[in-house]
């Protein structure tokens, strides 16, 4: 029986960007289709294309600044350790993005009504368009924030073993042989010697392991004093390799260099880490 093709993280990660912008822009579409039908009865006395205008008008703004709200929550990231202080940001946040909304519609409706022949007036609404796009722009942050929290437990994270309430630890947790890995709601064990390289990325280190990553929350900082230093070596700030894994270190004109490991990744290695690891990979 041939095996069924299955499409797992990694395919995800070659197609990310168009998924996410299909996704944002059928959930647009299907949002417009609704509000037009909703305002095309609640003002059945306009002539037929006003209200989906209107609609229209609103929903490709909200388009154009959703890439923004995915920015701004990257910079402010809201999690369970950071929305005290992502909070009051985000709600600063909510006033540009309802004037460039609000301002942006109404010049697309005036200009559709020019063309028509005829005027539109916006009236005194403003605080009522800022109470929805308050709305509207958390609707997107908790979207994004769902889509992340599906996305680690389909992609899996790791964590660090830790002292047993009681009694001693079964192994060495200061500088772990094994990582907690927690998948799909499953938890195994990794092993460190299967870990080909570390980068930070924002609060957490990925764990690249076999094509895929597992995010531990933690720094480079604090990883860096419980990994074996006999396994790994720090080749840049941001990156840590498994000295089994590397096969070629290619030094650039910049002072810098380029890391290849067995499955043919290339990575960083600034100058200031170079020397060092060109000793300990000619040992």
């Amino acid at each position: 029986m041939n095996e069924q093709p299955h499409f797992d993280f990694r395919d995800f990660q070659r197609w990310r960007r168009p998924i996410e912008v299909g996704f944002w822009v059928t959930l647009t579409v299907l949002n417009t289709v609704f509000n037009g039908l909703v305002a095309r009865i609640d003002h059945a006395r306009t002539a037929a294309w006003e209200p989906w205008l209107w609609e229209c008008s609103s929903s490709l703004l909200i388009l154009a600044l959703i890439p923004l709200v995915v920015a701004l929550e990257r910079r402010w990231p809201v999690r369970f350790d950071t929305w005290r202080r992502s909070l009051p940001l985000h709600l600063l946040a909510t006033i540009p993005f309802s004037v460039v909304h609000v301002a942006g519609m109404v010049a697309l409706r005036k200009l559709a009504y020019a063309l028509a022949g005829s005027h539109y007036l916006f009236g005194a609404q403003w605080g009522y368009e800022y109470l929805k796009d308050i709305r509207t722009y958390f609707l997107i942050i908790a979207l994004i924030c769902l889509s992340r929290l599906w996305l680690m437990r389909w992609q899996g994270e790791a964590r660090l073993l830790v002292e047993p309430d009681e009694g001693q630890a079964a192994e060495p947790v200061d500088r772990p042989d094994r990582f907690l890995v927690r998948k799909l709601g499953r938890e195994f064990l990794l092993n460190a010697s299967e870990v080909e390289w570390l980068q930070a990325s924002g609060n957490y280190v990925n764990l690249h392991v076999r094509g895929r990553d597992y995010p531990l929350r933690t720094t480079m900082a604090a990883i860096s004093e419980r990994l074996h230093p006999e396994r790994f070596a720090r080749v840049h700030r941001s990156y840590f390799v498994n000295l089994d894994y590397l096969v070629q270190i290619e030094p650039l004109d910049t002072g810098d260099a380029r890391l290849t490991l067995r499955d043919g990744t290339t990575i960083p290695c600034s100058r200031r880490y170079r020397a060092s690891l060109r000793e300990r990979f000619d040992s």
